[in-house]
């Protein structure tokens, strides 16, 4: 398949600190892509180079073989760990306000017939992720997963090419995290999504991706820390039929990222 996103020797540099170095690889459009590694690995500076919040310190980022824009676009939607909302907009409101932009930007607001399509693709977008019960609620009475379902919606309504979630399942209770599982892969899917998940959970990187980057430092200077930076150590396709397959693979990543539990134990948790 032709590169959706192409990673050409990218690094990324604050000052003197070099957080990634020569990250090469290529995507397709359609993968879904789980990060893991270490805390202050770059996992979510990546994400932000994606973004176009941050821009690459040297090499090529390219999205359909052009650079990808320093400044974030609807093409490239986003979940973090916390929510993002407008306290005084009910749940509905906040998923209308990315159309609402969009079509006046000075106001943030749009009136008459305009205003209610917008609503409509809000309401639609509420029943896809489960939380049209809610639309017109406001943030503070919902629960953690509603949160999180709101923000999907809010990422969604521009219709992306791009997901990226940096790790938004993180402050959830595991019955919740399974049932938002469910729904990414089932949004992912449907909309055919090229997906870029930041995880620390190993067993939720393997579960949802159909490829899985360990990020990790390969050269370390004791006198200057942060000489050197992060790379992809590992690029793992995953097995959608056993995705924790006992692998050498799955055995090096799972020793590298100090994991307790072994694989059998996580293939168990699975199921």
């Amino acid at each position: 398949m032709t590169a959706f996103i192409e990673l050409n020797r990218v690094s990324k540099h604050y000052g003197g600190n070099v957080v990634l170095e020569n990250l090469s690889c290529d995507v397709s459009e359609g993968e879904f892509v789980t990060l893991v590694g270490a805390s202050g690995c770059g996992k979510s500076t990546f994400l932000k180079l994606l973004l176009g919040t941050e821009g690459v310190t040297s090499g090529h980022l390219l999205m359909s073989g052009q650079a990808v824009p320093l400044e974030p676009s609807a093409e490239r939607g986003i979940v973090f760990q916390k929510y993002s909302v407008f306290p005084h907009l009910n749940v509905r409101e906040n998923v209308a306000l990315g159309i609402e932009f969009d079509g006046n930007p000075w106001l943030g607001r749009l009136f008459g017939k305009s205003r209610r399509a917008a609503l409509q693709q809000a309401d639609d977008w509420l029943e896809s992720v489960g939380l049209e019960q809610a639309s017109t609620q406001f943030p503070h009475e919902l629960s953690g997963g509603m949160q999180q379902r709101l923000a999907l919606a809010q990422a969604l309504i521009k219709k992306p090419k791009i997901l990226l979630l940096d790790e938004p399942f993180g402050a959830l209770d595991p019955g919740i995290r399974k049932d938002m599982h469910e729904l990414v892969l089932k949004l992912w899917k449907k909309h055919q999504l090229t997906v870029f998940m930041v995880t620390h959970d190993l067993q939720e990187g393997f579960h949802l991706g159909s490829r899985l980057w360990v990020f990790d430092k390969v050269r370390h200077d004791p006198h200057a820390p942060n000489r050197f930076g992060s790379t992809i150590t590992y690029d793992l396709p995953l097995r959608a039929e056993d995705p924790l397959a006992m692998t050498p693979e799955v055995n090096e990543i799972t020793d590298q990222l100090s994991i307790s539990s072994n694989v059998k134990q996580l293939r168990l948790a699975t199921k």
